[in-house]
């Protein structure tokens, strides 16, 4: 691959490793001999890594896809996360086979298939083929490497440890598909042939699906043999859910298992029957239901905003019973609590405060606050008009959560940041 990159476009590339790429395609190149296009290509891509995929950005002779596929790739610490999934689906024996039946970049395909005695990367796309073949290669990752469709690949599969599928999210037009049934290849259709194949199989999917209707999706994709979803997992990076990993593990009879993930914290579920994606766990503190008398002097009030993950699990009843708190309404998914929570999958706040929207209590409870962070959550202002009207900056210490309590009443809740 390494080939296409020609002397002097190597040397342009090592020059403006940090170069705005803006400015460099206006500037051009003096050398004739240099392949602009290319060039800036390759440090975009480069640039791109360094947050992304950092030890990759650190391994000379990496090669880089054009924006769409950089955009579009795992990032290393998803990648990495999905290998530690599947060291523990597999366990401690020796795994033989991983097959990638959708390689793109290579970027999951690389950590997932680390400690497997074979390893086989497909995909359709000729360039990011061969863009992998090289780069594998740099990485000292002995693979082989298959250039073909996935319903091509798949009947020649006798049987692996794990499949892993992560369709295109993409129509024709380059339009942006969600569904399952609406990516390629179809995974629901596949089904059938994959159960047969595979011990494993590991779905990425979009962070836009509702996870309940993928589920129900998949169990319904081949009704002759049972497709059983044993894990979901949500991934989210910084607060920002990532992905949607779904495992089916057809000789899994254990109840499914909702694993939410953001960074550093990691949650899990069983939801049962009758707590299956609800929405409960929504009744205030006796007598609190205005919270119009709330004095910190008296009784410390702690704030709980899940995070992205759990958010996205919607799993509230479940979250409200395991940390004895509870929520102030069904759809404002803020918690309250006497009690400091030290594992709470989320942000914990100290309450200093709580007002309602009328104009004296707001000028007392602000009279000695200049900035903050705002936060709307079921309320009927944006942040933007409520800072406005506030008329605070941005920034700072203190924490302003606006919603909805019971009887549909609207409070600002002012708070320090805990945890």
């Amino acid at each position: 691959m390494m080939e296409i990159l020609n002397q002097q476009t190597q040397n342009f590339i090592r020059q403006h490793l940090d170069g705005d790429i803006r400015q460099l395609a206006l500037q051009g190149a003096k050398d004739p001999e240099v392949d602009l296009t290319l060039a800036l290509e390759q440090i975009a891509g480069r640039q791109t890594a360094r947050k992304k995929l950092p030890s990759w950005a650190e391994t000379e002779g990496i090669v880089y896809p054009p924006h769409l596929n950089m955009e579009q790739c795992s990032s290393e610490q998803t990648a990495r996360y999905k290998q530690q999934v599947v060291e523990r689906l597999c366990g401690e024996g020796e795994r033989q086979l991983l097959v990638d039946l959708t390689g793109g970049f290579g970027v999951d395909f690389y950590w997932m298939s680390q400690g497997f005695r074979h390893r086989t990367y497909v995909e359709q796309s000729e360039a990011l083929c061969l863009l992998a073949e090289h780069n594998f290669k740099v990485l000292g990752h002995t693979c082989s490497v298959c250039c073909c469709s996935t319903a091509t690949f798949l009947p020649t599969i006798s049987h692996a440890d794990v499949i892993f599928l992560d369709p295109a999210r993409r129509d024709d037009h380059g339009g942006r598909t969600y569904g399952i049934a609406d990516c390629t290849p179809n995974v629901l259709e596949l089904m059938p042939q994959l159960q047969e194949k595979a011990h494993f199989i590991v779905l990425k999917l979009s962070p836009m699906l509702d996870w309940c209707k993928a589920v129900g999706d998949l169990q319904q994709a081949a009704p002759a043999q049972r497709v059983h979803v044993s894990e979901v997992h949500i991934v989210s990076v910084d607060n920002e859910c990532k992905e949607l990993l779904l495992v089916i593990d057809k000789h899994c009879g254990e109840p499914l298992r909702l694993v939410c993930v953001n960074n550093a914290q990691r949650t899990e579920f069983i939801p049962s029957v009758g707590m299956f994606c609800s929405q409960g766990g929504n009744v205030l503190f006796p007598g609190w239901e205005f919270l119009s008398d709330y004095d910190p002097a008296e009784r410390a009030l702690y704030l709980y905003e899940p995070n992205a993950s759990v958010m996205k699990a919607g799993c509230f009843a479940e979250l409200a019973a395991r940390y004895a708190i509870q929520q102030m309404e069904q759809n404002s998914h803020l918690f309250l609590s006497l009690e400091k929570i030290s594992d709470f999958p989320g942000r914990g706040f100290l309450v200093e405060a709580v007002t309602s929207m009328n104009k004296k209590e707001l000028k007392q409870a602000l009279a000695n606050i200049r900035q903050a962070n705002i936060s709307v959550r079921n309320f009927p202002m944006s942040t933007e008009q409520l800072r406005q009207k506030l008329k605070l900056k941005d920034g700072g210490n203190i924490y302003i959560f606006a919603t909805t309590v019971q009887k549909g009443n609207h409070r600002l809740f002012i708070c320090r940041k805990i945890s």
